[in-house]
């Protein structure tokens, strides 16, 4: 497997990666997209896998491969207990990388972006880690504890190697912090719904709406909306505001209960496709 091209620019017309294709794809086709998160390793690596490898046929356009870790600082009870449940059964970043990479054995077009805490990939070696998680085929990573004053120290690598960091805005983000974060900000950007850790309250649709518009003057990024969504019917209000929804928690929480989370996301991939019509 050899590793997609780095890219020399962005704007809207630049196609790199797989991510970039799937934006692309999204607006020509006039829909918004579902970005889903999973866990990597969670309950275990093989349940893990199996719900990677369904979920681009459950409807998923995007997928957030969480990199387990122990003070994930930024997610609620219900990811920090996921990422428990995957490290207690043996889940490192090496093994989340080789589950990325027998994932690719089977689907090349699905993006996938490995989302995480910034210390796993500081012990790795962060050249080391741009380099892995190209070859595995990853297409984008966020990390959320990871300020815009320092993303040049992953980004930067990132970029030889062809692969997006995603940066986040919030409700608190002003204009001048907003201008920092899009100066390294690549793939889309992602739009924190709420104020506070996921999986604890709803997004209030206006507010999203008027902040959106807002970002859109600023960037011609994808956006894309996550925290706070948890229904079909979010997804889709959600998906008619921004460029794609993106939904963790609700999925996260049928791994933990030992239901199908592919149900779930079917349902939501249904709504988001059907919420421009």
């Amino acid at each position: 497997m050899t590793a997609p091209v780095a890219p020399t620019a962005q704007g809207p017309g630049l196609v790199v990666n797989r991510l970039d294709r799937r934006f692309a794809a999204l607006r020509a086709a006039g829909r918004g997209g579902l970005v889903t998160y999973v866990m990597a390793g969670d309950p275990d690596r093989e349940t893990g896998r199996r719900i990677l490898d369904g979920l681009p046929g459950a409807g998923a356009d995007v997928i957030e491969l969480g990199m387990p870790f122990s003070d994930p600082m930024a997610d609620g009870p219900t990811i920090q207990a996921a990422a428990q449940r995957a490290l207690a059964a043996g889940q490192t970043l090496r093994a989340t990388l080789d589950m990325l990479a027998d994932f690719r054995r089977r689907e090349t077009e699905t993006p996938v972006v490995l989302m995480g805490y910034y210390n796993p990939i500081h012990s790795h070696g962060v050249d080391r880690f741009a380099a892995d998680a190209a070859a595995a085929g990853a297409d984008g990573v966020i990390i959320v504890d990871l300020p815009p004053e320092e993303a040049s120290e992953l980004a930067d690598p990132l970029a030889r190697h062809g692969l997006h960091l995603i940066l986040l805005a919030a409700p608190t983000t002003d204009a001048s912090r907003l201008a920092a974060i899009l100066v390294k900000a690549g793939g889309f950007l992602y739009y924190v719904s709420i104020t506070g850790i996921t999986g604890t309250r709803a997004a209030d649709q206006t507010q999203v709406a008027d902040a959106v518009a807002r970002v859109r003057e600023r960037t011609d990024l994808p956006i894309a909306v996550g925290f706070g969504i948890r229904t079909p019917e979010q997804a889709a209000a959600m998906a008619r505001i921004a460029d794609a929804a993106v939904v963790g928690s609700a999925v996260v929480e049928r791994v933990a209960a030992g239901d199908d989370p592919l149900v779930l996301v079917r349902d939501l991939a249904a709504a988001v496709r059907a919420a421009r019509s």
